[in-house]
């Protein structure tokens, strides 16, 4: 990301639990994924914003973060 100028970045949520489940024993409370998908551009674009809805940890939480660089899809 550091190295292209500029960076279009969403935060991909039903759809990276469609394809990646997650199975946890025993069973949490609350399950907090977030993954990041980021596009390095050249020059910046206009996309509308997107809406994240906060989350409520309650108990055992189980969070997972990460991330994928999606310039491969450039090609």
């Amino acid at each position: 990301m550091q190295n292209s100028p500029y960076n279009l970045i969403m935060f991909a949520k039903e759809q990276y639990e469609e394809l990646a489940p997650l199975t946890v024993t025993p069973e949490p409370d609350s399950v907090v994924r977030v993954h990041m998908v980021y596009l390095p551009l050249d020059e910046p674009i206009e996309i509308p914003e997107q809406e994240l809805t906060p989350m409520e940890r309650t108990g055992f939480t189980v969070v997972e973060w990460g991330g994928t660089d999606a310039s491969y899809m450039k090609r």
